[in-house]
């Protein structure tokens, strides 16, 4: 499911509608809530996609960038930015209406994908796209667009323990900034 971009930017939310999860302060890949934003490639299964991680600044925007080839081969086809939630405030977001997103990218589209408590199996996830256009843009992603991906279970968003960014499905290169990513609360 395509989520079409807002003109809502990350500052025009007031700091009791929103959670930061990660505004790109720590200059490494450190997220603001804590831990350690990590690269995940297809290659954990046999693929052959290959990737990179950095901390980097676009356009005077400091950001984490997610690089590289995305490749089908041996059944692959990803490569993702992940952090884990489950020990952070961030992993009980059921009083909130989705994820907002401040990226540049290479006109591509990307994914978002949720792991709950209810997933073992490193394929299952929770999923909606973004596009990433070629200049710095501001997109909401709500929780009910998120579809279930080889787990038949609902959305748990009491139980959130992973986000990951990730380049899937179609072979491209791969290049996408993150400057800001937040939980968002529609006030209307």
């Amino acid at each position: 499911m395509k989520i079409m971009p807002t003109s809502i930017g990350c500052t025009s939310l007031m700091a009791d509608e929103s959670m930061i999860i990660d505004d790109r302060s720590s200059g490494s890949l450190a997220s603001t809530l804590g831990g350690e934003w990590r690269l995940i490639t297809d290659g954990v299964m046999g693929g052959v996609s290959s990737g990179n991680l950095t901390a980097d600044n676009i356009e005077g925007m400091p950001c984490m960038r997610l690089t590289g080839n995305v490749r089908l081969e041996n059944s692959g086809g990803f490569i993702q930015a992940a952090v884990d939630l489950q020990d952070t405030e961030a992993s009980d977001v059921s009083d909130y209406q989705g994820l907002l997103l401040k990226v540049w990218g290479n006109d591509k589209e990307y994914n978002l994908h949720l792991r709950t408590k209810d997933i073992w199996l490193p394929w299952q996830s929770y999923r909606a796209s973004f596009h990433a256009p070629a200049h710095w843009h501001s997109v909401k992603v709500p929780f009910t667009s998120f579809t279930s991906y080889r787990i038949g279970k609902k959305l748990d968003l009491k139980h959130l323990k992973r986000i990951g960014i990730v380049a899937i499905g179609q072979e491209f290169t791969a290049d996408l900034c993150i400057a800001n990513l937040s939980l968002y609360k529609d006030t209307r």
